[in-house]
């Protein structure tokens, strides 16, 4: 049996099967699936729609922008500060009873003055200090400082203070505004220099304040006395150095340039020096010279701890808390300085009531 016969080679031949596995340009097509599905339906227009282009829905309404200037405007003269004004410029009162409307209004006609020549000040300080206002982390927002308010704008404003100024003094009491001219005078040095020397900055500030109860002095007919104005020099004194101590904490030494001056270490010797000067002279001004002191000594002397309070709290807020850069809102948003300061005004008022008038 010839079994080459039975399998013919052409069978078993390696035929290359006839290239069935190669799909015939097959391969192709995977390439053109990598092709763009994703971007088939791309909707560019979706993307550009939320986006809030600079409509005149979108931007800043033209309401808020027309009352911004003025706002900016008054906060240039600062009218939270004229507070200080409403406070010293009156303590002349004390010292001038009995009070009639005329003592009042002239009272209220030296506030005036003082709001006029502080706010004057204030802008001309601003104007002085933009550059190195806008190295400090509050003082930067300042409406020149900021930008808010332009120079010529500030100038603007100055030349209108200024001329009100002169109309208030040109209508009162003839000669009786030279403290107010002295205030200003001091300023101008001030901004001119005085500034930057290491405690004159200080002093000069704090001459300001008495230089206001003289004013008021002035113009309601009263003396000054010697115990009220040292008391109030010192706590003005102390108030100033306070915010000096935290300029230094808050913003270093780079900012102002009498603060070279200074060290931690000595304006909290000189704070606490000050804070008892204040206290022993407000203490003699009640045994010595306060007008109600005859016949309410028991109330006067009540007062006295309500003061030496106020001044530890001023401390400890300024000491402990890293408060002060602020005096006004220190003194008028603290919640224990005003619980005390209202005790204080109650027994200061009881005084007055008990006294008898003078003869």
């Amino acid at each position: 049996m010839d079994v080459t016969r039975s399998s013919p080679t052409p069978v078993r031949v390696v035929s290359p099967p006839p290239e069935a596995p190669q799909p015939p340009v097959q391969p192709v097509q995977p390439v053109q699936t990598v092709q763009p599905v994703p971007a088939l339906p791309s909707p560019p227009a979706p993307a550009p729609a939320p986006a809030p282009s600079p409509t005149p829905a979108t931007s800043p309404s033209p309401a808020p922008a027309r009352r911004r200037p003025a706002r900016d405007l008054l906060s240039l003269v600062r009218p939270g500060q004229w507070v200080k004004n409403l406070v010293v410029v009156p303590l002349a009162l004390l010292d001038a009873r009995p009070w009639h409307p005329a003592s009042l209004g002239l009272a209220g006609w030296a506030v005036l003055g003082f709001v006029l020549a502080s706010a004057l000040v204030y802008v001309v300080n601003d104007l002085a200090d933009k550059e190195r206002d806008r190295l400090h982390p509050v003082k930067r927002h300042r409406p020149i400082a900021s930008g808010r308010v332009s120079p010529a704008a500030a100038v603007a404003v100055a030349g209108v203070l200024a001329a009100a100024l002169v109309a208030w003094a040109l209508a009162g009491p003839a000669w009786r505004w030279w403290p107010t001219g002295v205030y200003l005078a001091l300023s101008i040095a001030y901004s001119q220099g005085l500034k930057h020397v290491p405690l004159v900055d200080a002093f000069i500030v704090a001459t300001g304040f008495v230089l206001r109860l003289v004013q008021g002095a002035l113009l309601v007919g009263g003396g000054v006395s010697e115990w009220l104005a040292l008391c109030v020099f010192a706590l003005c004194l102390m108030l100033t150095l306070g915010k000096r101590r935290h300029e230094m904490t808050a913003a270093g030494r780079a900012h102002r340039p009498a603060l070279r001056g200074y060290t931690l270490p000595f304006l909290d010797h000189l704070v606490v020096l000050v804070a008892v000067l204040t206290a022993v002279s407000y203490v003699l001004y009640l045994r010595d010279d306060a007008g109600f002191a005859a016949g309410a000594s028991f109330v006067t002397l009540l007062s006295a701890p309500c003061a030496v309070f106020g001044l530890a709290r001023y401390l400890q807020l300024l000491l402990v808390e890293d408060g002060g850069g602020n005096p006004v809102h220190v003194l008028f948003r603290d919640r224990v300085t005003l619980v005390n300061a209202a005790l204080w005004s109650v027994l200061v008022c009881l005084a007055l009531l008990l006294a008898p008038p003078p003869a």
